[in-house]
């Protein structure tokens, strides 16, 4: 007998089922950010800003942050932060988690959890310093690395929100995102920072000479594509999100990495992140953007999940 009531229980519990594999690979299985409070607090940016609408998207944000991951190791000295201060080797899982709670907490915490983990991240580059194997020294507050690793980070999380999300976006609005989120690598540290699309562009060509393509950047390249997934149900996920990392890439940093692409198998990559597109956003209930939305609008959420009024002052 047809039972309504007992089928929309199950797919409820299909949804979250499918949500918390979604969560182990983020910076919200970390835990230490609350998203829902202080009450009307907008954060650094507020939902009107473009880089809430670009980092709330859940597959392209994936997608862009692992494509990012790959061209910072292109430059020398990123690389050598990474190997000589980082349990990547080991830990490759919780790197990427790191990476994604400070790309949301940044963007969508409240604005004292914000500014606490940008102090944080600073504390941690004052101890990160050494010599490259050719005997460059580098820092990790070395304000030109600190706009490197900015600017392969955002241009790739936009190239997927426009591949994935809305390829529409308006160049305006592009250019409005590279402004915001200049403010964050600014914070940081970094200098001369590009705020529009044609200066990031301009950037990335610019910063060609410098990148390299080595042994050690292989062995990275290696563990970040071969990163186990957090749970079984989520390998396939992991594996497709990988493949469209290195698609996202710019071609010339793919063919540096040796991991160009045919036509085919780019189209086979793409069609397979849309296919998993709406089952992902339909899944996402809690994400970040969604509790700092409740949290902005002066809601809070309940232990069923629920969100319910909030006393406004």
């Amino acid at each position: 007998m047809y039972n309504p009531e007992a089928q929309e229980a199950a797919v409820e519990v299909l949804r979250r089922r499918i949500e918390r594999q979604i969560m182990g690979v983020t910076g919200m299985a970390l835990g230490d950010i609350d998203y829902e409070h202080p009450p009307g607090d907008p954060g650094l940016f507020g939902p009107q800003s473009v880089c809430w609408r670009v980092h709330s998207d859940f597959t392209s944000m994936l997608c862009g942050g692992i494509s990012s991951l790959m061209l910072q190791m292109l430059h020398p000295l990123a690389l050598a932060g990474v190997w000589d201060h980082s349990n990547f080797r080991d830990d490759m899982l919780g790197r990427l988690r790191r990476t994604s709670q400070f790309i949301a907490a940044t963007t969508f915490a409240s604005t004292a959890d914000a500014e606490r983990l940008i102090d944080r991240v600073r504390r941690i580059h004052d101890e990160v310093a050494g010599t490259t194997p050719d005997g460059q020294p580098y820092t990790a507050n070395d304000p030109d690395l600190l706009t490197w690793v900015h600017v392969a980070e955002v241009s790739r999380f936009l190239a997927a929100h426009l591949r994935y999300r809305n390829p529409d976006l308006s160049v305006a609005d592009q250019d409005r995102y590279y402004a915001e989120v200049a403010r964050i690598a600014e914070a940081l540290g970094a200098r001369d920072v590009p705020r529009t699309r044609g200066d990031t562009d301009a950037y990335l060509e610019a910063m060609r000479p410098q990148l390299c393509f080595d042994a050690r950047t292989a062995e990275v390249f290696r563990l970040l594509i071969g990163a186990p997934a957090p749970h079984p149900l989520a390998g396939p996920l992991v594996a497709l999100t990988m493949r469209a990392g290195v698609d996202l890439l710019p071609f010339w940093a793919a063919e540096m990495a040796h991991r160009d692409m045919p036509r085919w198998q780019r189209h086979t990559v793409r069609a397979g992140v849309h296919r998993l597109v709406p089952i992902l956003r339909w899944s996402m209930r809690n994400g970040a953007s969604q509790r700092a939305r409740r949290r902005v609008a002066g809601t809070t959420t309940t232990a069923a999940g629920s969100p319910t009024a909030h006393d406004r002052t």
